[in-house]
C-alpha cells in the first residue's frame, strides 16, 4: 500500500463525504420512520374498518332495502292487475262472488314472496279484507256497470325487509304500502 494513500475507497466509506456524526443520526432517524410506518399501518387499517362499519355499510343496507321496498311495490302493482284481469275474464256474466274469488287467486299467485315473507294468507273464499281485498260496488258513471276493485296491501311496519329500516321509511311509506286496480264488468249482457 503507498504511503498516504487512503484506507478505504471513499464510494465504501459510511460517511460518503459527510462528517460521522451526521451519518449516526441520519441513521438513527432511519429506524425510527420505519417503525413508525409501521405503527401507521394498524393505524389506517382500523381508520378504514371504521369507515367502512360506520359510514358504507348502512348506506348499503339502505339501498338494498330500498330496492326490496320498490320490488315490494311492483309485485303489489302487478298482484292488483293480474287480479282485477281475472275478475274481468273469469266468471259467468253476473256471477260477483266467482269473479271475486277468481281475483284474489290471480292476485294471491302474483304477489305469493310478500305473503310467505310476512306469514300473511289470504282468504279467498271470502276476499274482503287485507292482504288481497276484492269489492264489488255499482259504477258511478254507468248504470249498466258493475266495477270490481282489487287492492292489494303489505304492511311493511309489521314486517320489515331488514330490521331497524321502519324508524328510516316509516315517515315515507306510512304503515303499509298498497296498490289498487278496478274493471268495470257490463251486467246488462248486451
Amino acid at each position: 500500500m503507498a504511503f498516504g494513500a487512503p484506507l478505504m475507497n471513499a464510494a465504501k466509506r459510511p460517511s460518503a463525504g459527510r462528517p460521522f456524526s451526521t451519518s449516526v443520526h441520519a441513521a438513527r432517524n432511519n429506524r425510527h420512520n420505519a417503525s413508525g410506518r409501521k405503527q401507521q399501518r394498524g393505524v389506517v387499517a382500523i381508520e378504514f374498518a371504521l369507515v367502512f362499519l360506520l359510514g358504507v355499510l348502512p348506506l348499503l343496507m339502505l339501498t338494498f332495502s330500498g330496492v326490496l321496498i320498490f320490488a315490494a311495490k311492483q309485485s303489489l302493482t302487478l298482484a292488483a292487475a293480474n287480479g282485477a284481469r281475472a275478475a274481468l275474464r273469469y266468471g259467468s256474466t253476473g256471477e260477483i262472488p266467482e269473479r271475486r274469488t277468481a281475483a284474489c287467486l290471480a292476485a294471491s299467485q302474483s304477489m305469493q314472496w310478500l305473503l310467505d315473507f310476512s306469514g300473511a294468507a289470504p282468504d279467498c273464499a271470502a276476499p274482503g279484507n287485507p292482504p288481497i281485498a276484492v269489492t264489488a260496488a255499482s259504477c258511478p258513471a254507468t248504470v249498466n256497470v258493475q266495477c270490481i276493485k282489487v287492492e292489494t296491501t303489505y304492511n311493511y311496519d309489521a314486517h320489515p325487509f331488514i330490521p331497524g329500516t321502519t324508524a328510516v321509511y316509516g315517515w315515507l311509506l306510512g304503515n303499509a304500502l298498497t296498490s289498487s286496480a278496478t274493471v268495470q264488468l257490463d251486467t246488462s249482457g248486451t
